[in-house]
């Protein structure tokens, strides 16, 4: 509620030498005004009172409530930036002493208004009564003097480069050097006697409010002690606005604060300087992390056992893949190799890489049947610390480790359904994300893939997606078995020999061509990899010369790998598809139980057969045979 004034009426306000208004802010209304401002407004002191304040000002109804506000928080203020409308139209510049009057929750004001034009006309008398009684020498000399002195702070302030302000203890703007005025885009005399948190320093940098009393600069000359912060927002005239540090330090007249003055720097420069750098560390981090994925897995390459580098034979099958191999690598073509176990398909997709444009950048392998099937995503596309159990730093995936160059999923139709959907929007979008991570990477992978399975088949048992296959076979290639380019095992032969020598440290050996006719008789259901490993094997063995034991053509099911008699026996030179998977399941059920249901180690199955465990696994489950059955047993 407004207090009353004690006072039984307001005839004292006649009294003042200045036009005054007793104004109640909380309902803005004039309580009364002397006869001084009637003058001023060409009306009479009664018309004025119970009339809105607000209407004497009616340009300028926000400043009036500011400046209201203000008084009532400091108790007094003033300002020279208000325009009174005159009875007759015109409008009267004057400043304004406001002061609560009453008690502390008073909202009753009194206003005295003085006309900038009689305030000149004034001082202008008083000027020249004053140098008129001191004598023109010693007004120019002060003169003189003054000029001085103001030429000199001139100087200084325009040499330095950071912004400097002043401010009376009200908050009102004293000066402004020029760098000042270039960084926040006000001219002097604008900012000239107002209150500059108001102007510049009025929201935080998110637009939120920033109250005056909240204000280090105002703190620094309440508690007469220099405030310094190393992070704060100015605005500038247009609206926009810059970081800034600064400090503010009080100005004491006598021990008393009587204001301060501010210097302040613009750090945009320094801030974006640290934040490239630290995006630019960043950066580094990754390429570091990048560059220790792509040694781990290329020293991982390195140390693994190549079979061969080169395709070797002169067979019509094997001219046809060295063409279609030369029309599709300067491409960016996806390719799907098809073929069975042992043939080279990967041979072949490192000679598709090899001689492409992305030669120098790395071919990634995946093995998609060594992978379990719940880090399957994490092993493609990466995934970030903390993204599930066990996950204690990021991780780059295989498709960003391959970017700018080729990746290789081999054996991928064992690729679970769920995530076949995902490695489609890769292969379209060549943008993924990693697990647990929100940001999508695009990379430029090119991706040729390797089965043998019969996708189509998969396809109708809708265990693998069609929209992927297509995607997948842009561009197909059938890596043919070996018993379908007989004409090569003579060239093969040899080079694995020669190899395996070197490799055993043992005296040169040569075929025979009894050794080369036994060869060419055997089916080789394990095709270029049974033959490279049954080659070795006879060095190991060779007591000076090789001792080839194949089955012959009537033999049909035994593999170079096992010494037991083959599960059954054909009279003819050919099996149907049928009989040979057949013959194959046989052959895989018979090493399970002689090796009692391991698959890895040195007495596991996949050592006896001479074939990785992994390709063993998918095998077995290819064709539904279930390794536990044989656990406990041992064949004799």
């Amino acid at each position: 509620m407004t207090s009353k004034i004690p006072t039984r009426d307001y005839d004292w306000i006649d009294h003042l030498p200045e036009a005054a208004l007793l104004v109640d802010a909380g309902r803005d209304l004039i309580v009364t005004a002397n006869s001084a401002m009637g003058r001023m407004m060409g009306t009479d002191r009664q018309s004025l009172s119970a009339t809105p304040c607000t209407h004497l000002f009616p340009d300028q109804r926000p400043q009036l409530i500011a400046f209201t506000e203000e008084t009532l928080y400091l108790s007094h203020s003033w300002s020279r930036e208000f325009m009174l409308r005159h009875r007759d139209g015109h409008t009267v510049e004057v400043e304004i002493s406001s002061s609560r009057v009453g008690q502390a929750e008073s909202q009753n004001l009194l206003l005295l208004l003085r006309d900038h034009r009689q305030l000149r006309n004034l001082r202008e008398r008083h000027d020249a009564n004053h140098y008129h009684r001191g004598g023109l020498l010693e007004w120019r000399r002060v003169e003189e003097l003054f000029k001085d002195m103001e030429r000199e702070n001139q100087l200084i302030l325009h040499a330095v480069g950071e912004g400097i302000y002043g401010v009376d203890a009200e908050g009102r703007t004293t000066f402004a050097n020029p760098a000042a005025e270039r960084m926040l885009g006000w001219r002097m005399d604008e900012l000239m006697g107002r209150v500059i948190h108001r102007v510049v320093h009025h929201s935080h940098e998110d637009g939120s409010l920033y109250p005056l009393k909240d204000c280090p600069i105002y703190a620094a000359f309440r508690d007469a002690s220099i405030k310094q912060v190393g992070e704060d927002w100015f605005w500038r005239k247009d609206g926009t606005g810059f970081p800034v540090e600064y400090t503010s330090t009080p100005i004491l007249d006598n021990g008393h604060p009587v204001g301060a003055v501010v210097v302040f720097r613009d750090v945009s420069p320094r801030l974006k300087a640290q934040k490239d750098l630290q995006k630019a560390m960043e950066e580094v981090e990754s390429l570091k992390h990048r560059l220790e994925m792509e040694n781990a897995y290329l020293q991982e390459e390195l140390s693994a056992e190549y079979h061969f580098h080169e395709i070797f034979g002169q067979s019509e099958a094997i001219n046809a893949i060295v063409r279609r191999i030369g029309m599709v690598a300067p491409t960016d073509a996806n390719v799907l190799i098809t073929g069975e176990s042992g043939t080279g398909k990967e041979l072949i997709a490192r000679a598709i890489h090899q001689s492409s444009s992305r030669r120098d950048r790395p071919l990634i392998r995946v093995n998609c049947a060594a992978i379990p099937k719940d880090l399957f995503e994490s092993e493609f596309f990466g995934h970030i610390r903390g993204a599930f159990t066990g996950a204690v730093s990021d991780r780059v995936g295989r498709f960003e480790l391959a970017d700018g160059g080729t990746l290789f999923l081999d054996e991928v139709g064992e690729i679970p359904l769920e995530l076949q959907g995902k490695l489609l929007r890769v292969l379209q979008d060549q943008q993924f994300e990693r697990v647990g991570e929100n940001r999508t990477r695009a990379v430029d992978v090119r991706v040729i893939a390797a089965t043998n399975r019969d996708l189509k088949a998969e396809i109708q048992e809708k265990c693998f997606r069609e929209d992927l296959y297509f995607r997948l076979n842009v561009f197909p290639i059938e890596s043919v078995p070996l018993r379908r380019r007989l004409e090569d095992i003579p060239i093969l032969a040899r080079e694995f020999l020669n190899r395996a020598c070197q490799k055993f440290n043992r005296p040169p050996l040569a075929l025979r061509e009894s050794d080369i006719e036994t060869l060419r008789t055997y089916h080789w259901p394990g095709n270029v990899r049974e033959l490279e490993n049954v080659i070795e094997r006879q060095v190991i063995t060779a007591d000076g010369k090789l001792d080839l034991d194949l089955p012959g053509p009537d033999s049909g099911a035994r593999t170079a790998e096992q010494s037991l008699p083959p599960a059954r026996h054909f009279n003819s030179d050919l099996m149907t598809e049928r009989e040979l998977r057949e013959l194959e399941k046989q052959n895989l059920a018979r090493a399970m139980a002689m090796c009692g249901g391991r698959v890895f180690g040195k007495d596991g199955a996949a050592t006896l057969l001479g074939i990785k465990p992994t390709t063993l696994t998918s095998r077995l489950k290819k064709l539904k045979i279930d390794a536990r059955q044989f656990q406990g047993q041992q064949a004799e």
